[in-house]
C-alpha cells in the first residue's frame, strides 16, 4: 500500500538486505524495492521464498531524516495545470494552493529521474491523475501533481505530472558529495513565497 507504514518496512527490508553477500545493490523505491544479485541466481524460487520470508520479518523502521523547506511560486506561468486541478476537484486556485502548502510531505524514495523524490502526505482533495498525453517540455523545477504524490521536476522535459507551480532550488548537483537534495525519511514543506492567480 502507499502508505507510511507499508514504507517503513520497505526501509526495513532493505536494512536488512544489505546484509546479504550475494547482492550487488538495493535500491528501496516507493511500494516496492529491488535487489541487484552479483550473479543471476540458480534457483528463482528459493531466492523469491527467501525475499519473501524477508519481507515477513522486516519490522517497520523510521528513518529520521532532515527537514527540507522548498519555496514556491504558485500559479503563474508555470502552473499550466493549476485551472485543470481545480476543474477535478471544485476548489478554488487559493484552496487548491492552500491544500498543498499546508501539507507535510515524506520522501517515500528517490528515483526515476536523478533527485526526483516521490512525496507521500498529499491532502485527498487534490490528488490529480497524471496526464495520458505528457507535457512535452515542462521545465526544471515545476511543482508538481501525480495521483497522489508530489513533487519537483529535476529535468526539463516530457512530464506527466500536473504543474501548479514553481520552486527555484537545485534538487541534484552531481558534483556535490550527496548529489540529491531528498533521501527517504526526510519531511518536505512548501512554502509559497509568492501566489499569482
Amino acid at each position: 500500500d502507499f502508505d507510511l507504514p507499508a514504507q517503513r518496512r520497505i526501509w526495513a527490508l532493505a536494512h536488512a538486505l544489505r546484509q546479504w553477500d550475494d547482492l550487488s545493490e538495493i535500491v528501496p523505491g516507493m511500494t516496492n524495492i529491488l535487489a541487484i544479485f552479483k550473479m543471476t541466481p540458480e534457483d528463482p524460487d528459493a531466492v523469491i521464498a527467501r525475499l519473501r520470508e524477508a519481507w515477513q520479518r522486516a519490522e517497520s523502521i523510521d528513518i529520521n531524516g532532515k527537514t527540507i523547506e522548498i519555496g514556491v511560486h504558485y500559479g503563474g506561468e508555470h502552473a499550466i495545470d493549476l485551472a485543470a486541478l481545480c476543474d477535478r476537484s471544485g476548489l478554488t486556485d487559493r484552496e487548491a494552493v492552500r491544500l498543498h502548502h499546508e501539507g507535510t510531505y515524506t520522501v517515500f524514495a528517490v528515483g526515476s529521474a536523478p533527485g526526483v523524490g516521490y512525496l507521500h502526505g498529499l491532502d485527498p482533495r487534490i490528488h490529480m491523475p497524471r496526464k495520458t498525453v505528457p507535457s512535452l517540455k515542462m521545465d526544471k523545477g515545476c511543482v508538481t501533481i501525480g495521483g497522489m504524490q508530489t513533487g519537483v521536476a529535476v529535468l526539463t522535459g516530457p512530464n506527466g505530472w500536473n504543474s501548479i507551480g514553481f520552486a527555484d532550488l537545485q534538487m541534484f548537483d552531481p558534483a556535490a558529495a550527496g548529489p540529491a537534495l531528498m533521501a527517504p525519511g526526510d519531511t518536505v514543506r512548501f512554502l509559497p513565497e509568492r501566489i499569482e492567480l
